[in-house]
């Protein structure tokens, strides 16, 4: 990990302001193609409706009358085959009008209009295809959507002591979930937390993070010992894993106020962000492998304890975050990210970042990315959180109980 760059240099004002830039485009991209869609149902009929008024003003007859086809055609796109039908109805009697009214002989417009026809037909088929594999595809995102809910499930505001927000981003299209897992818990031997990512993509990297999430909620609750939970990850993944697979995880842990111990197996470091607005990254003193390898070497985990006061942060992510480049191949400085953009709100911090990661990148990721910030509040505004009813912390131990 990199450590932070010279603030005083004139370039860290420019940067800031083109990804606020890029990020404004990019939102309005968004809304411009959705009011685009919105009123692309009515495309259709407006063509037909173009092409009539050309053979009005014109007078043209067969020249314009075939291009009615058009009409049906794109109704396919946009239209359900109920849609497409009236409208290539609608082209039908409004041709066969303007061919009577213009003299077109019998025999053109007959097969003009038998050839509009035979387009209503094909794109009412196409249509019908279409509206089938959108139902499909609705299907299959509301089986993603659920899994990830299983597998990924969803971090209140606050756990036990600690303010806390999750981004999680996965680089399949259409995708709610992938390689990345991340898991908190509030057990006995206090909060608990794991962001790992599994060599590989698609459903296999899946079938691995649902495992090592298993394997891991259990643990935490049953190990007193934090490297004890990473040992029963280790076993879990030895005995199911190819030779070829692995996970690199940190997995932490905050046993009583003021300590936090981390246990970093071949992940990237995290960032510790302290009250006074400090950035360092958490390199491991006792540098491990990554889960599923530990045979191949005889490196273990080492516990690594750290003081962690009232308003200190610890931000643990994955490498699609890190190793996310721009038109110029440069990769995302998450550090400097997270100095300028960290707050007291983890929640706004991470909504800072990862806008600014989208913009960095041109709008899409190309890898699973997963970013989750913790925050130790001071006892005023740990205090006034309860006040206002905050039971995020109560209502996650007892679904994962």
């Amino acid at each position: 990990m990199s450590q932070a760059r010279d603030h005083d240099g004139a370039h860290w004002p420019i940067r800031p302001f083109w990804n606020r830039v890029a990020g404004t485009r990019a939102s309005l991209r968004r809304r411009v193609v959705a009011q685009l869609a919105a009123g692309a149902s009515c495309l259709p009929m407006l063509i037909v409706a173009v092409i009539v008024l050309a053979d009005v003003l014109g007078g043209a007859g067969m020249i314009w009358l075939p291009m009615l086809a058009a009409g049906p055609a794109l109704a396919a796109t946009t239209n359900g085959p109920r849609g497409v039908l009236c409208v290539g109805l609608l082209a039908a009697v409004l041709g066969a009008t303007l061919g009577a009214r213009d003299g077109v002989p019998g025999g053109e417009l007959a097969a003009v209009l038998s050839a509009l026809l035979a387009v209503t037909l094909a794109s009412g088929l196409a249509s019908a295809l279409r509206g089938r594999r959108e139902r499909v595809l609705a299907a299959v995102r509301s089986v993603a959507e659920t899994a990830q809910h299983a597998l990924l499930k969803p971090v209140p505001a606050t756990v036990g002591p600690f303010q806390v927000a999750v981004r999680y981003s996965a680089a399949a299209a259409e995708a709610r979930i992938g390689g990345d897992l991340y898991a908190l818990i509030p057990t006995p031997y206090g909060v608990r937390l794991i962001v790992g990512d599994v060599r590989g993509k698609g459903l296999p990297a899946v079938g691995t993070a649902a495992l090592v999430l298993g394997v891991f909620r259990e643990a935490a609750y049953d190990e007193p010992d934090l490297l004890a939970v990473v040992d029963r990850i280790e076993r879990s993944l030895a005995r199911n894993l190819g030779s070829d697979d692995f996970v690199t995880a940190v997995v932490a842990g905050y046993p009583q106020p003021g300590q936090l111990e981390v246990v970093n197996c071949g992940h990237a470091p995290p960032l510790l962000v302290r009250a006074a607005g400090s950035v360092a990254a958490v390199e491991p003193t006792h540098p491990a492998p990554p889960l599923g390898l530990r045979t191949l070497t005889d490196h273990t985990p080492g516990l690594q304890v750290l003081p962690f006061a009232d308003g200190d942060q610890l931000l643990l992510y994955t490498d699609g975050v890190t190793e996310a480049r721009d038109g110029g191949r440069e990769f995302y400085p998450l550090h400097e990210g997270l100095a300028r953009h960290v707050s007291d709100d983890p929640a706004h911090t991470l909504g800072e970042l990862h806008d600014e990661l989208l913009a960095h990148v041109g709008g899409r990721l190309h890898d699973d990315a997963a970013l989750l910030l913790i925050r130790k509040p001071a006892s005023a505004e740990a205090a006034s959180e309860a006040r206002n009813g905050g039971k995020g912390g109560r209502d996650l131990a007892a679904e994962a109980a």
